[in-house]
């Protein structure tokens, strides 16, 4: 009964998050504002940073099958890239429902034992979670004098670094308590941080591993460029700092995890990074916030589609010789 409640709160609680935040940044600026800025944007660049995004996704269907070779398995490319997209698009249904069912798409089409399928998506998470914490400490480094002045206007410094002092304490003083204790929870904990290790450390044994990174970093780098040059698809947007691009991302990269795809999490990410922190009016982020998920969330539905519908053709001929 627990584990059903649980299970129903998972799904619905994004979900009903996601509503709220639609209603509140529409309630926020009228819909007929937000089609004028769709109207006078410039798709030339909206376009452009679609295909930087498309080109991600096509880069992580061919890394991904660097991470299966080792263990025997060679998949076609095409099965890679449509249970990509059809990951991505599941995902705005129930969320992280998508990584189980390109883990499935595997086994069903290619024979790949699901843990194995699944386990190779973690560790590529953790992957991407490592370049994300990377491109953080890029902009902590590059923007340094900003953010710590920032900090400084609005917070009381002494005050940062006690609570800095105390969470790093109690962080110390909880993995002491995890190392020692043998109750199911504090297994759990260890177990999980040793799967996230081994997780890591199966990337740099790879025969191809330096294909691996590089393919990891470019992915990076295209979600970057793609939200970068969608900012000059609006006039009010091109001159922003690159400071305010790569926190924006950061901030819009997170919030994804909220709720369904990010719908109504990922323009509101870029308007609080925006306005609090760059002053740069609210209409305009707000407007530039929906056109970048939409041009993403467009891209991801229009592949998304075709590749649930392509899949059993794509792998017809296979599914006769099982029959």
């Amino acid at each position: 009964m627990i584990k059903n409640i649980k299970n129903i709160l998972k799904i619905t609680l994004p979900l009903l998050l996601g509503v709220f935040l639609v209603w509140y940044s529409l309630s926020q600026i009228s819909i007929g504002e937000l089609i004028k800025y769709f109207k006078k944007a410039d798709y030339t660049y909206i376009v452009l940073g679609m295909f930087f995004g498309l080109l991600s996704h096509l880069s992580r269907a061919y890394r991904w099958r660097f991470q299966l070779e080792p263990m025997g398995y060679k998949i076609k490319l095409g099965n890679s890239i449509m249970a990509v997209f059809a990951t991505y698009l599941i995902n705005y249904t129930i969320p992280r429902a998508g990584e189980v069912a390109r883990a499935s798409i595997l086994t069903n089409y290619e024979g790949v034992p699901f843990e194995k399928g699944f386990g190779t998506i973690v560790a590529e998470r953790i992957a991407d979670l490592i370049v994300m914490f990377g491109i953080i400490a890029v902009t902590l480094f590059l923007q340094f004098d900003f953010i710590y002045g920032f900090l400084v206007e609005k917070f009381n410094p002494f005050k940062i670094a006690v609570s800095f002092a105390i969470l790093l304490g109690l962080g110390l003083l909880f993995l002491r308590i995890i190392k020692r204790s043998s109750s199911k929870i504090a297994l759990k904990i260890k177990g999980f941080v040793n799967g996230l290790i081994e997780g890591v450390l199966s990337i740099f044994k790879m025969k191809k591993k330096w294909a691996f990174i590089f393919h990891t970093l470019f992915i990076w780098t295209m979600y970057v460029l793609m939200f970068y040059v969608t900012t000059y698809s609006l006039q009010e947007m091109s001159n922003i700092p690159f400071a305010a691009v790569l926190i924006g991302f950061i901030a819009a990269s997170f919030s994804i995890a909220a709720t369904n795809g990010g719908i109504g999490s990922y323009p509101e990410a870029i308007v609080l990074v925006f306005t609090s922190l760059f002053f740069i009016p609210e209409d305009p982020s707000r407007a530039f916030g929906w056109i970048v998920w939409s041009a993403q969330t467009v891209l991801i539905i229009i592949f998304g589609g075709l590749s649930l519908v392509y899949l059993p053709i794509f792998n017809r001929n296979k599914a006769s010789k099982r029959a």
